[in-house]
């Protein structure tokens, strides 16, 4: 390994400590967020590439919106929102969907996509995604330029063509990753390890 280079967050300007940030965590999963304004209810779609599960039990998931943005503030107005897995063979849906498009802009419909009805909330799914998972906002946390959104998940709905054993097969999923600069992850590399308890451990079973 070569030298370390130091660098100090609290000198650096805010777009090089997220480029370093975005770089460096790497692969992020891509939640492709549909929400529904309150007023106008007017459909909206974006991706967010910070996103993970918080809990299972309530299954609650969670992702980050950076600054003030549509999903966001309609999420906090009706307090719904669809995670759809952004799939490979969506992928110039899922970027074209970052677009900056007004609020009064159905990103469905100017990106082509067909939207179907969700089952228990009221924001339409990506009916191309292979996985939905509905949710009802539970809480957000703020946090310095960023609000984290927290999602008790209330249905999931899973393509039985990406199903195997009643199993979500990776290899059929395809999903997209957010990597540095605008670098996608696409497909993964797979391999199986079993994880052994300690006494396997003591017994010198590794």
């Amino acid at each position: 390994m070569g030298m370390r280079i130091d660098f100090d967050p609290q000198t650096m300007a805010r777009n090089d400590v997220y480029r370093l940030l975005t770089a460096t965590v790497v692969p992020r999963p891509i939640a492709w967020i549909s929400t529904i304004s309150k007023d106008r209810f007017i459909p909206n779609l974006a991706p967010h590439s910070f996103f993970t599960i918080a809990s299972t039990q309530p299954p609650i998931v969670q992702f980050t919106s950076v600054a003030s943005r549509d999903s966001l503030r309609n999420v906090m107005e009706t307090r719904e929102f669809v995670v759809c897995l952004a799939p490979e063979a969506l992928m110039a849906e899922v970027n074209a969907s970052g677009t900056d498009f007004p609020a009064e802009v159905d990103e469905f419909e100017a990106i082509g996509l067909v939207a179907e009805p969700s089952a228990r909330v009221k924001p339409a799914r990506v009916a191309g995604s292979p996985v939905a998972l509905e949710c009802r906002l539970h809480s957000t946390v703020s946090l310095g330029d960023g609000t984290v959104v927290f999602g008790e998940v209330v249905h999931m709905a899973v393509d039985e063509a990406v199903l195997v054993d009643g199993h979500p097969e990776i290899g059929l999923l395809r999903p997209l990753s957010r990597l540095g600069r605008n670098e996608w992850g696409i497909g993964v590399e797979v391999a199986a390890v079993d994880r052994i308890g300690y006494a396997e451990w003591v017994e010198g079973k590794r």
